[in-house]
């Protein structure tokens, strides 16, 4: 289902959506269903691969197309290709798209009035449990793929691993998804927390620590050199502040240059005194 803001509707709104479909479904007595967005993992790794994951090992899924989100489309085209059960539902202002038409949505009102929203979640809980039945009953039940005729249906191939190989495999997991995070958060929420004007003292800082460690290494010898380039990214953690490795070097190189222009100026005013008499 839409998380974030998506065809007038802010992020509070698809949150409330969640809350009533989760509700309904939760008020099933038989059998106890445990609701989830198809994101969500008790362990870490990368969402993409756990989206997939959910969506077919899933004993049911309720997509909400309203608005038509891509996210939630190609979603729902993987889990059709599963042929695995389904359940669709879409506000009143979102029309039918013409592939999936054909399988019956669950309608509710977008304004989520309350009357409205007590005959929705009535509803969503009988054809969720409905279809589980029928899933339950018949093994050639299809939601989808099986009513246009005999095809292969998609799967996962599942292998069994040592506990050394899935560690290594969670923790290259982690470190993909915590670089990820750090360059998908918007700029604006970094610059909250850290202004430009601080990234620019710690980078001078961090400029002199190396000179005070690298003695015979002048200023002018470290423009353009890639590995002191690197070193200072990790010095200064730049994914912090900056939104690309490219605007990072550009802002080192600049302070690097007014770096040696001070150091130039300075050496040239410097004043000798004559010795006392």
């Amino acid at each position: 289902m839409p998380i974030s803001s998506l065809d007038g509707c802010t992020s509070e709104h698809w949150a409330e959506v969640k809350n009533i479909i989760t509700e309904a479904i939760k008020d099933i007595s038989e059998p106890c269903i445990n609701v989830n967005l198809v994101s969500d993992a008790d362990d870490v790794g990368v969402i993409q691969k756990r989206i997939v994951q959910n969506i077919y090992n899933s004993d049911i899924i309720v997509c909400d197309v309203s608005g038509k989100n891509p996210n939630v489309m190609f979603e729902l085209g993987m889990r059709l290709a599963f042929d695995k059960p389904t359940v669709i539902v879409k506000d009143d202002m979102t029309d039918y798209s013409f592939d999936t038409g054909i399988i019956e949505h669950v309608p509710y009102p977008r304004d989520l009035r309350f009357s409205r929203i007590v005959t929705f979640k009535k509803n969503l809980a009988a054809k969720v449990l409905a279809t589980l039945k029928a899933a339950a009953s018949d093994p050639e039940h299809s939601t989808f793929l099986k009513n246009f005729g005999k095809f292969q249906v998609a799967n996962l191939n599942e292998s069994v691993v040592t506990a050394d190989t899935l560690v290594l495999e969670r923790l290259s997991e982690l470190q993909a998804e915590v670089s990820l995070l750090r360059r998908s958060t918007p700029r604006t929420t970094l610059l909250r927390e850290r202004s430009k004007i601080e990234a620019f003292e710690v980078i001078r800082q961090e400029i002199k620590k190396f000179q005070f460690e690298h003695p015979s290494i002048k200023l002018e010898d470290l423009r353009g050199d890639k590995v002191f380039f690197t070193e200072m990214e990790n010095r200064v953690d730049a994914a912090l502040y900056f939104d690309s490795v490219g605007e990072f070097r550009a802002i080192l190189d600049k302070i690097l240059y007014e770096m040696i222009k001070r150091s130039e100026v300075s050496e040239r005013t410097q004043i000798v005194k004559p010795p006392s008499a």
